[in-house]
């Protein structure tokens, strides 16, 4: 069976907020294929991982909404250390994401979340 997600190395949760310690390998469905030559994780994997993972640890909505300041600075790679920083704004149904390692931000960015009915 594929995996889609990563199995963290280590959680912390603290109130709204999450810190996920990741080392994605390249047998992860989102890394086949994508570029042959150059496997990268791709963005929106980024994105539904920051979602996947709120919804887990910090109990958020996972109807998706939009983004917001979406930025990516610099590749994933398979097997690279990564920390994904999340934090859920509740009162603004909005959840705040980084991706970062030893080589600095990956990428960062605001989604908004359709809440509960």
């Amino acid at each position: 069976m594929a995996r889609v997600l990563p199995t963290p190395l280590t959680t912390e949760v603290t109130g709204h907020s999450a810190r996920v310690e990741l080392a994605p390998d390249a047998t992860l469905t989102d890394f086949q294929g994508h570029f042959e030559q150059f496997s990268l994780l791709p963005g929106v994997t980024q994105i539904d991982w920051a979602i996947r993972f709120a919804c887990q640890l910090l109990a958020t909505p996972q109807k998706f909404c939009g983004m917001e300041v979406i930025k990516f600075q610099k590749p994933i790679k398979p097997g690279m250390q990564v920390t994904l920083e999340l934090n859920w704004l509740a009162d603004k149904n909005k959840l705040t994401f980084s991706y970062n390692s030893a080589k600095g931000m990956h990428s960062s960015g605001r989604i908004k979340l359709e809440p509960n009915a």
